[in-house]
């Protein structure tokens, strides 16, 4: 009996201290709780063949499948290019012809060539859809259908040098050119894009239609260093370039009257990424120690909710419902200066993919993609589809295109 009362105590005093431990790591933050590792279904991944036929190009994609499921089975985790592909990849529902299902769709375009690519969730289809020769295309902005993406790149004519935004579609055919040194884009759905220039007397967004019709003059500000996107119905997101060196700002943009109200800031190394409906809006920062830090601030109230994950907004992506967030958040992230060292690729981060629910107030691991395949990730460019059944992410480190089906 005695023995039994001192195996109940002890058992006792582990429990008191894990509860001292939870609340002493979490008494400053928000109440959000992290979801304990027996609620993530985590497969342990081996390398096995390809899924499906693949069209137009000579490399199929490599599949990472849980060693206890059968080939019958759909795999999680699946390399559809090796790369490097151009950061901005679109995830959309599309109806296949040949059975007239919905399945998601990932669509990139291969930096090396300037291709653009398709692949099928559904059955592994990997196929090219354009031929058309672009090089050296830094970042694409996809239309939420996958019909066209905003592509920018540098050229050089007579000395000078240029950042050329064209229209490409997917199938090639039919491209036009924007305006030129765009430092921005965005676009919302699949018909409307904010473009934005930016100069030594401050910076203009000119709101039109997708084909660039219909063009007006969406705000102005001083600012001549700021990066802008939609923030649901009614209203634009504009912040400060990032820096470690410089206390970033983070604004809404009023779309019918053009005011500005504060919404973040002065925070150093600021990013923000808006929610779908515009009511809650992801800001990253560093403090005064130089560690990354992460909160959720609601436009209703401008109150401010830190979340228990340290993480670059860049690597994060709102999920269409706004109900959720999936980031890509760092394990050991080096001693350096955030956001900017990262920005420049002076650091590269290990990553695991987190889910952060916002209703239901905690967050979840995802994928550990370093137990999946054995190397390191360092998650950008994240893309969910409408149905949040599948998330495609590039790795930083090598370029390459994943795509992760939960």
């Amino acid at each position: 009996m005695r023995r039994i009362f001192i195996v109940a105590g002890s058992i006792l005093a582990l429990v008191i201290v894990g509860v001292g431990g939870y609340i002493l790591f979490f008494a400053h933050r928000a109440s959000v709780a992290v979801a304990p590792p027996e609620q993530v279904a985590f497969p342990t991944g081996t390398s096995t063949g390809p899924v499906g036929a693949v069209v137009g190009t000579s490399t199929a994609p490599v599949v990472v499948q849980p060693a206890s499921t059968a080939s019958s089975t759909q795999p999680h985790l699946v390399q559809i290019a090796a790369g490097p592909v151009v950061p901005g990849v679109v995830v959309f529902d599309a109806t296949t012809t040949s059975t007239s299902t919905v399945s998601a769709v990932v669509r990139y375009i291969d930096r090396q060539s300037g291709n653009v690519y398709s692949y099928a969730v559904a059955n592994g289809e990997l196929s090219r859809l354009s031929n058309k020769t672009i090089p050296g295309i830094e970042r694409a902005t996809w239309l939420a259908d996958g019909s066209l993406a905003y592509v920018q790149y540098l050229s050089a004519i007579s000395g000078t040098t240029n950042t050329q935004t064209y229209a490409l579609p997917a199938n090639g055919i039919g491209g036009f050119f924007l305006a030129q040194d765009l430092s921005g884009i965005a676009v919302q759905g699949s018909k409307s894009i904010l473009t934005l220039a930016s100069g030594a007397n401050g910076s203009a967004a000119t709101y039109a239609k997708s084909d660039d019709s219909s063009p007006y003059t969406a705000f102005q500000t001083p600012l001549s260093s700021v990066v802008a996107s939609f923030a649901g119905p009614s209203h634009y997101l504009i912040y400060t370039k990032p820096s470690v060196a410089l206390g970033g700002y983070a604004f809404l943009v009023n779309k019918k009257t053009g005011a500005f109200s504060q919404i973040a800031g002065p925070l150093d190394g600021l990013v923000a990424r808006a929610s779908p409906d515009g009511t809650q809006i992801l800001v990253s920062y560093v403090d005064a120690q130089g560690a990354m830090r992460l909160e959720l601030v609601a436009v209703a109230t401008h109150t401010a909710t830190e979340l228990p994950l340290a993480t670059i907004a860049s690597k994060c992506v709102w999920a269409s419902d706004s109900a959720s967030i999936y980031c890509g958040i760092p394990t050991n992230p080096p001693a350096a200066s955030y956001p900017d060292d990262w920005y420049q690729g002076a650091v590269a981060f290990d990553d695991q993919i987190w889910k952060i629910d916002v209703a239901g107030r905690y967050a979840q691991l995802v994928l550990d993609f370093s137990k999946e395949t054995g190397g390191q990730l360092d998650a950008t460019a994240l893309s969910v589809d409408p149905k949040n059944t599948v998330l495609s992410f590039v790795n930083k480190n090598d370029g390459s295109l994943w795509e992760y089906r939960f």
